[in-house]
């Protein structure tokens, strides 16, 4: 049930966290469902464990953690956004399906803690128990190095990914913002819209743009305005920019 140190040093450095308490980290990774079997052999816990606690109460503290800094996050990034839009996109943001996705990408599945009947059931893979590890985390490192690091955690394992996946999540209102944030998080210049070709009559004109970055073109869009082609031209280059980063980190 429990997992080597090497084990936990790699879930740490997929998190870019080191844990002062690793009690705290075992917690977050334990599931209710265990507790009955750890509490019937104790000499299995690492020292610094805390065999007698699930996850259930970092999960709630998590909740909270994860609304306080994704509101801090839209409301730094999208200053003109109204209170409509910003409630919105927290909302897709810290979505049961978004902290799933999270929850994966980090594999917390691999190293959950679960009692076999939960195991049997395929416990490891459920969107639900996923979602409530991912809350857990969060709280763990709030817990054990402050709010700056959940921060950080929830920067790379969460922001970021919502604001590219297929162009949509937190920036289905305003695509254009989103993929300047982004280039602005990695030190790259501002995307530029050039108006590549239009077509049809005048009453029912089709408008083509590209955006261009550094000189490379990222992608196009089209529109009955220029708006609308520029917002469809920042989803594409969004979701360009996604699946070459996710190239990168090796699929």
């Amino acid at each position: 049930m429990l997992e080597s140190r090497n084990d936990r040093a790699a879930l740490q450095e997929r998190l870019r966290y080191s844990f002062i308490n690793l009690g705290l980290l075992e917690r977050a990774l334990t599931h209710s469902s265990a507790l009955p079997e750890l509490r019937g052999n104790p000499s299995e816990e690492p020292a610094g464990a805390e065999p007698q606690q699930d996850n259930e109460r970092l999960e709630f503290l998590g909740d909270a953690v994860l609304e306080l800094l994704a509101s801090e996050y839209l409301l730094s990034n999208f200053p003109e956004w109204t209170e409509g839009q910003l409630s919105k996109s927290r909302a897709r943001m810290v979505s049961a399906r978004s902290l799933e996705s999270a929850a994966r990408r980090l594999r917390l599945g691999e190293h959950l803690r679960l009692g076999r009947g939960e195991e049997k059931t395929g416990g490891r893979e459920k969107p639900t128990i996923l979602a409530d590890a991912f809350e857990a985390i969060v709280a763990a490192v709030y817990l054990d190095g402050g709010l700056e690091y959940a921060r950080r955690l929830l920067k790379h394992t969460l922001f970021e990914q919502a604001l590219l996946e297929d162009g949509e999540r937190i920036a289905e209102s305003d695509r254009k913002s989103a993929l300047q944030e982004f280039l602005q998080g990695r030190g790259r210049p501002h995307a530029e819209y050039r108006l590549s070709g239009e077509s049809g009559p005048d009453h029912q004109k089709v408008f083509e743009v590209e955006v261009w970055v550094s000189g490379e073109r990222l992608a196009s869009g089209q529109g009955t305005t220029k708006k609308e082609a520029e917002q469809r031209a920042a989803s594409s280059a969004l979701d360009r920019l996604w699946h070459l980063q996710q190239a990168e980190a090796g699929g």
